[in-house]
């Protein structure tokens, strides 16, 4: 058997550059090291496009080779062994993995400062040649070793995950500082950078082959740090997926606290106690909106055209306050549906939309104020630990603008290195229009900015690289009273199939491979929020700026609804 390692790639694409330049000039006759080189190159070729395989004993025995990154652990797991593992990210616990090697490294991201950053590179045993890392959440330091194993090696790809740098819980930044610069710029994207680089090596030296396609899968911080990828380094993946990216960090915490002072405190007459918000105003809602999609079914498929009026829920004389909205109450909730705007009407982001009632209160408008945007601003901005939800102001805003710790905003719209002619790089976003902890508004937001840019400085057609899917009734990462299964980040409720028609993964590697685009996907929901308990109905996912449409037909199927453009 011929093994070909990362150097042999390298000199086979240089070779193969060289046969295509002297073709193009009909240099011939070509000398025999040039037609051994495109031999060479060929033979690349096909051995990328078959499985290669790992084992207990290519595991075991793996020395690694690379400067700066240390092997802590390697674990070979059979199929259908017990893989039960828990980290300050995610916990997996499942027999139904195929075999494959767990390697977990050091990796020193600043030598001087001695830090470090924990990576873990899951190799299935039979392998598809491909290459994906995939993203954490929050402010949480710790491998993200559910998707690693539900998301990577049971599709048969070679997964990476980083703890960033450090360890802690999702709501936990203290971490940061005072002062932690080093800390913060691991987080920022230091570590994942320095991991998918180091990775990729590992993956090479492991199979003793070339990677075939590199490819990317985050929501929520881990679509951030995707984004920064397409941004900052666009050589590093071939596709990237991102689910509701908290990718402008500055404004994301301000508008946090932003919707928290809105009701807080409870003492406050503007407060809306949970019960109104699942029982009253949820209600009232779908009341308002829930068929202008053509169909009553619970789920708001495009909230944009809902002009939702909470002064139908106003308090009537000596009404039961737990049944009704006081004027405090709907002054508060005309802010919390738009957008947020400061002094001379800058804007700052995006609303909560109608739809996703049932899920506010555990997210920003609860009895108390969620936690990242305070740990953000003490422990990153303003080296203050004494700062809290209700010293929030616009001031903090405009040091946050200037200091972005870490870098951590990924807001550039010129994505033409990544996207452009010399990479090709594909993105698919998704959105929940019912998330509760970023808004939807920010996906869009930050589409229309790439498309505004890419169309005014280049003649790239922005449905060519970048596509936005809207997916009713999902809350922040999955769940929610839609049908949000479709292979998305942090899931453990499966996709209906591993097709790209099911699979937003599977459908980004095949517009990067056969240049397939999706324009939509079928997603299910299942009973109870449970695959083992069956389908309950499916819906599908539309191409922003579309939305689902009931047609007509069984309303549990996908096939019943049509992708459109509501009004």
């Amino acid at each position: 058997m011929i093994y070909l390692g990362f150097y042999d790639v390298v000199e086979v694409t240089v070779y193969k550059m060289v046969c295509k330049v002297m073709q193009d000039r009909h240099q011939q006759p070509y000398t025999m090291w040039i037609f051994t080189a495109c031999t060479i190159a060929v033979l690349a070729s096909t051995l990328g496009s078959v499985a290669a395989n790992g084992s207990a004993e290519a595991c075991t025995s793996f020395k690694l080779n690379i400067p700066g990154v240390s092997l802590n652990g390697t674990t070979h797991f059979p199929a259908n062994a017990l893989v039960a593992l828990t980290t300050f990210q995610s916990s997996i616990n499942t027999t139904d993995l195929p075999a494959f090697c767990r390697l977990q490294l050091v990796l020193t991201t600043n030598a001087t400062a001695r830090s470090t950053a924990q990576t873990e590179v899951w190799l299935p045993d039979t392998w598809n040649g491909r290459f994906l890392a995939l993203g954490n959440g929050g402010l949480s330091g710790g491998v993200n070793v559910a998707d690693l194993g539900n998301l990577g090696v049971k599709q048969g790809f070679a997964g990476i995950s980083t703890d960033t740098g450090h360890e802690s819980g999702s709501n936990d930044g203290t971490w940061g500082g005072p002062h932690n610069d080093n800390a913060i710029i691991d987080f920022g994207f230091r570590a994942m950078h320095m991991s998918v680089v180091s990775g990729k090596e590992v993956v090479q030296q492991y199979y003793r082959q070339g990677i075939k396609k590199s490819y990317y899968l985050g929501c929520s911080t881990g679509g951030r740090q995707g984004l920064k990828e397409v941004q900052e380094f666009p050589d590093d993946f071939d596709g990237v997926v991102v689910g509701s990216p908290a990718n402008w960090m500055t404004h994301l915490q301000a508008w946090s606290m932003h919707v928290n002072l809105e009701v807080l405190p409870t003492t406050s007459p503007r407060f809306i106690p949970e019960n109104l918000w699942t029982d009253v105003i949820a209600a009232e809602v779908l009341k308002q909106c829930d068929a202008l999609d053509g169909l009553s079914d619970g789920i708001i498929s495009d909230p944009r055209i809902c002009s939702f009026r909470p002064e139908t829920l106003t308090c009537r004389p000596n009404q039961n306050t737990s049944t009704c909205l006081t004027s405090p109450q709907i002054f508060a909730l005309h802010h919390i549906y738009s957008d947020y705007f400061e002094a001379n009407q800058t804007y700052v982001f995006g609303s909560y939309y109608p739809g996703g009632e049932t899920g506010f209160f555990g997210g920003l408008t609860g009895s108390n104020p969620f936690p990242i945007p305070a740990q953000y601003f003490a422990f990153f901005v303003l080296n203050d630990t004494s700062f809290g939800t209700f010293d929030y102001n616009p001031e903090v805003l405009r040091v946050a603008d200037e200091v972005d710790p870490g870098q951590f905003n990924a807001i550039t719209p010129n994505i033409s290195a990544f996207a452009g002619p010399s990479h090709k790089g594909k993105v698919i976003q998704y959105v929940g229009w019912a998330d509760q902890l970023i808004s939807p508004g920010n996906s869009i937001h930050y589409y229309e900015t790439v498309h505004r840019f890419m169309t005014e400085n280049t003649e790239m057609d922005i449905d060519d690289f970048y596509r936005l899917f809207t997916v009713g009734g999902m809350q922040h990462w999955y769940g929610g009273a839609g049908a949000t299964s479709f292979g998305a980040a942090n899931d453990v409720q499966p996709a209906l199939s591993d097709d790209a028609q099911h699979n937003v993964l599977a459908a980004m590697v095949r517009w990067v491979e056969e240049g397939v685009a999706p324009d939509n996907f079928t997603a299910a929901h299942y009973n109870g929020g449970d695959a083992s308990q069956g389908v309950q109905f499916t819906r599908p996912i539309c191409k922003y700026p579309l939305s689902s449409r009931f047609v007509g037909g069984d309303p549990n199927s996908a096939d019943s609804f049509e992708c459109a453009l509501l009004t």
